[in-house]
């Protein structure tokens, strides 16, 4: 059965967009207004450092036009993900693509006009009360004036920015629209639609032909285009590399954490912990095998559940249900803002043509979070929705916390919200399983979980750096050489597993790539997120945990986080959350 269209869809599952505006002659005329505020940006030159009294004005002047660009921008680009294939939509959020270009441009001589007030003069602003709201960003200006070019460099690399995200612009249209599956086979051997949507249903099947086949002809389309995926990661990768090197890093890796105040041993110490867990890894490979009744395990047998019989099939009201429940140990308030996400349409529910796969959340400043899905029913449909709720919370407290110039949150600390809340639901449902094949699958799950997103993760980051060092070195990305990086990072990651030739290209689907170094940030943030939720189910308050979700971008993520009492400039939370995963290996091999 094909897809449906956008238009056939049940409007009572799909996003409401009149909440941003109520029509698309309100965007037109919103758009409208936000170009003129951008264009009157050009009148603040020169004005920035004639005082804290214009400081302030012009701040509050840029911030203003940035509001209103981005609420442009947000309403077309949302249309755009819910149908790529609308030519309108294309339309629209292209338009709106390069009025933020425009805007990045007219504040390029933000940064340099600011530090050209003078470091010990700049430090004394700061700390007066009528810039008290631009503190941490007059901060982050002094931290980043080494990087910083002069005004014409800045505007020079403005200008580029609707360029660099050529890559992933491409790799959205060639995945989400143009490429077509051909049908795979149900349990019963018959024909049936594969898509990005519903292949990991496939994978989950319990029989292992269903598991291949889909497999094997998901990777087979990426595979005819393994060339031209080559060509746009090579792409990103050389532009991430250049705007590192024009700001003067030391690598790519190194101007991707700059952003967020981390520094590399973070992630390096991310790589080593979680090398350390991999004989963890090696046990866990072992069961699932031993679990199937398998000699041997590919690629394709990683994502059924190990205890046969179990799965667990939900309505899109039941998940919502459970995941309200399970979140109960937030408060009373954050159950009221669930409740208001379910009714009130911030959510996309199923898989339409055209829509973009897999699921995020998106904030809008003074209106509410907007959460996609492609829900198809699974448990793991369930936690993604308890995980992309755990953003669409954090969006909403912060921007009810924090004015715009201070609402915006760093990713690093976005996964620790959307993973407690996976975490507290992983914990409702362990408590209150009776059945032990029951127990035992939800802590395959778990296991599932710290695969995925841990090990997973951090190999992703190993592979991000190493395609990053090797084009750095003279060595050219091809495919030969991503696919041969990639193997071999499954190899090691994988051991006890069948790691064919196919899953080498598997690097190939991955969207997040073409953002550089996000991904270390889910591994950090599950670990993280691990104490918290045990620190909460422990005390039974929720309180450090919410002040969290309050901080928004007012200041550092390591820094936000260690109001929970996580501290990642140490290599302890990932530790201990590891510890975590062996010892539910451990529990595993006795219910097994």
């Amino acid at each position: 059965m094909a897809l449906k269209k956008r238009c056939e869809m049940d409007p009572a599952y799909t996003w409401d967009f009149t909440h941003i505006f109520p029509s698309k002659e309100a965007w037109e005329n919103a758009y409208a207004e936000a170009q003129r505020s951008v264009a009157s940006l050009e009148a603040l030159k020169g004005t920035l450092k004639d005082g804290p009294d214009s400081l302030k004005a012009g701040l509050d002047t840029i911030f203003e036009a940035g509001r209103k660009v981005e609420l442009t921008y947000l309403y077309a680009s949302l249309h755009k993900e819910a149908d790529n294939s609308d030519p309108e939509y294309q339309d629209m959020a292209g338009r709106a693509v390069n009025l933020f270009v425009a805007f990045s441009s007219a504040i390029s001589f933000m940064n340099p006009e600011i530090l050209s007030i003078g470091e010990e003069k700049l430090r004394e602003y700061i700390e007066l009360p009528m810039l008290s709201l631009y503190r941490h960003t007059l901060h982050d200006i002094c931290r980043a004036a080494p990087h910083t070019l002069d005004e014409k460099g800045e505007m020079m690399l403005a200008m580029l920015g609707d360029a660099a995200a050529s890559p992933s612009d491409s790799f959205g249209m060639l995945e989400s629209v143009d490429m077509t599956f051909p049908d795979t086979v149900d349990e019963d051997g018959n024909p049936v639609p594969l898509s990005h949507g519903n292949y990991i249903v496939y994978l989950n099947s319990e029989n292992a032909e269903v598991r291949r086949t889909a497999y094997e002809r998901y990777f087979g389309e990426f595979k005819k285009y393994i060339n031209t995926f080559a060509a746009m990661y090579a792409g990103s990768v050389k532009f991430d590399t250049y705007f590192a090197d024009v700001r003067g890093f030391d690598s790519a890796v190194e101007a991707a954490l700059f952003n967020s105040n981390v520094p590399v041993s973070v992630y390096d110490s991310l790589v080593s912990a979680v090398h350390d867990g991999l004989p963890d890894m090696e046990r866990y490979m072992a069961l699932r095998r031993r679990a199937l009744g398998m000699d041997e395990i590919g690629m394709y047998d990683l994502y059924c559940p190990m205890i046969p019989g179990v799965d667990r099939k939900y309505t899109f009201e039941e998940a919502c249900d459970l995941v309200k429940r399970a979140l109960e140990p937030l408060g009373e308030t954050y159950a009221e803002l669930l409740n208001r996400a379910f009714s009130e349409k911030w959510i996309d529910v199923y898989e339409n043509h055209g829509k973009t796969t897999g699921a995020f959340s998106c904030g809008v400043y003074g209106v509410h979070p907007y959460v996609l899905l492609n829900f198809t029913g699974t448990l793991d449909d369930v936690f993604t929705l308890a995980h992309e709720l755990g953003h669409a919370m954090h969006s909403y407290f912060s921007d009810e916390a924090q004015e715009y110039a201070n609402h915006d949150y760093k990713i690093m600390v976005a996964e620790v919200a959307s993973t407690v809340n996976e975490v507290l639901l992983t914990k409702y449902l362990l408590k209150t399983e009776t059945d032990a094949a029951g127990r035992a699958y939800i802590l395959n799950h778990f296991l599932e979980g710290f695969r995925t997103t841990v090990f997973r993760q951090t190999l992703f980051a190993e592979f991000e750096r190493r395609a990053h060092d090797m084009y750095k070195s003279g060595t050219p990305l091809t495919a030969d050489s991503l696919n041969a990086v990639y193997r071999e990072l499954n190899l090691l990651y994988y051991k006890g597993v069948n790691v064919g030739e196919t899953h080498s290209i598997e690097w190939a689907r991955i969207p997040h790539f073409y953002n550089a170094y996000y991904v270390y940030q889910y591994s950090t943030g599950f670990c993280s997120a691990v104490a918290i939720a045990q620190g909460i189910v422990d005390t039974g308050d929720a309180s450090d945990y919410l002040a969290f979700l309050k901080t928004g971008g007012s200041d550092y993520p390591i820094e936000e986080l260690k109001l929970t009492g996580v501290d990642l400039t140490t290599p302890e939370p990932i530790r201990r959350a590891l510890k975590v995963f062996g010892d539910t290996v451990s529990e595993m091999e006795k219910l097994i």
